[in-house]
C-alpha cells in the first residue's frame, strides 16, 4: 500500500476534544492502527478458524468471538464518519477512489461490486462534490423487514449483516434499500482463485456465491481484533473516520477524536434522514476543499478489479 502523505496542519481537526491516544485506542479496541496488506486472504482465514488447545491436543473448529464489548462490558455500537471537505475522490493520487479498491482487494469482492462506492454529485450552487457511499448500517433497516427468510439480519453492535448460505435470492431487500447498496451475483462471481479457499461466515462474505445478495458489512471482524476496515485504512485524505456511539469515539487512522463532537461541530447529516432509517453513516458537508479540490474539477478515474484475468469460467454483468 502507498504510505500516505503528511497531513497538512489546516486538515487537523478543530477545537475538537482530541482524546490521548493510547486511553482511547484502549477503549475502542484498536492496537494496531497502522496499514495491513490489502490482499487480506490469510488474514480473513485466521480470523475464521481458531486453534483451540487443550493439554496435548488441538481442536480446530469455526470461532464465534460475540460482539465487541467496552471496558464495562457494554456493546460497542459502530458507525462511521465522512468528512467530504477532505475527499477529492483520489484526483490528487491520480487514482480510482482508493477506499473502494481496499474494500474490493480485502474483501475479494466481484466486479461490479463496489460495497462502498464513490458517487458524484452535483452541488446547489455549482460544481461538485465526491460522496463515499457504503452500507448505511440503518437502526430501523427497511432490508431486514422485507427479507422472507432472515437472511439479513441486524448484529448487536448496530451492523446489518447477510448470511448468503440462507439467501434464496429473491432480490426483495434490493428492492426495499433505499441507498442502492445491495448487489446480486447473478453469474459465476468472477473473484480470485485464492477465495476458494476461505470458509464461509457472515462475517466476511468470502467466498461470493451465485444467486445471492452481498454488501459492505462493516468489517466487523477486523474491527474486533484491533484493525480498522480496509476503507478508512486506504484513505489518502483521512477523510473517514470509524467509531463506537457507545464511547463516543472516532478515529481516522491519525487521530482520535470526540465523535458528537466531531459531527457537532461540522454540521453533521445522514442520508436520506426523512426516511427514518437512522443510518450509522454520518457525512460532514463538503466538496474536497480541505485537500485544494475546485468543485468544478469534474470527473474520477474509474474503478478496477484486479482479478478479473485470473477468475477463469467467471461471468461479469453489470449492474
Amino acid at each position: 500500500m502507498r504510505k500516505k502523505p503528511a497531513k497538512p496542519a489546516s486538515q487537523e481537526p478543530n477545537s475538537l476534544d482530541v482524546v490521548d491516544r493510547r486511553h482511547a485506542l484502549k477503549y475502542l479496541g484498536i492496537g494496531a492502527i497502522g496499514a495491513v496488506p490489502l490482499m487480506a486472504s490469510a488474514r480473513l482465514m485466521d480470523g475464521l478458524v481458531r486453534d483451540v488447545v487443550k493439554g496435548s491436543q488441538t481442536d480446530v473448529q469455526a470461532a464465534d468471538p460475540g460482539p465487541a464489548t467496552t471496558k464495562s462490558g457494554r456493546i460497542r455500537q459502530w458507525s462511521m464518519i465522512i468528512d467530504l471537505k477532505n475527499c477529492d475522490g483520489c484526483q490528487s493520487q491520480g487514482t480510482p477512489p482508493q477506499c473502494t479498491t481496499a474494500c474490493i482487494e480485502g474483501h475479494l469482492a466481484p466486479q461490479p461490486m463496489e460495497w462502498i462506492e464513490v458517487y458524484e454529485a452535483e452541488l446547489a450552487a455549482g460544481g461538485t462534490q465526491f460522496i463515499p457511499t457504503p452500507c448505511q448500517q440503518c437502526e430501523n433497516p427497511p432490508c431486514v423487514k422485507v427479507c422472507p427468510v432472515g437472511a439479513t439480519f441486524p448484529t448487536p453492535e448496530g451492523t446489518v449483516l447477510i448470511d448468503q448460505e440462507r439467501c434464496i435470492g429473491c432480490r426483495i431487500c434490493m428492492a426495499a434499500c433505499p441507498y442502492d447498496r445491495r448487489f446480486f451475483n447473478w453469474g459465476t462471481p468472477p473473484i480470485p482463485p485464492e477465495a476458494a479457499l476461505a470458509d464461509y461466515d457472515a462475517d466476511v462474505q468470502v467466498p461470493a456465491s451465485r444467486g445471492t445478495v452481498m454488501k459492505c458489512d462493516f468489517c466487523p471482524d477486523m474491527v474486533r481484533d484491533g484493525t480498522l476496515p480496509f476503507c478508512v485504512q486506504a484513505c489518502p485524505n483521512d477523510a473517514i473516520w470509524y467509531g463506537d456511539l457507545e464511547e463516543d469515539i472516532a478515529t481516522n487512522g491519525r487521530t482520535i477524536v470526540k465523535a458528537s463532537k466531531l459531527m457537532a461541530e461540522n454540521s453533521a447529516y445522514r442520508l436520506k434522514e426523512h426516511l427514518g432509517t437512522k443510518p450509522r453513516v454520518y457525512y460532514l458537508p463538503g466538496h474536497g476543499e480541505s485537500v485544494g479540490r475546485d468543485a468544478r474539477d469534474e470527473g474520477r478515474i474509474p474503478t478496477e478489479w484486479p482479478w478479473i484475468e485470473r477468475a477463469e469460467g467467471a461471468a461479469t454483468w453489470t449492474r
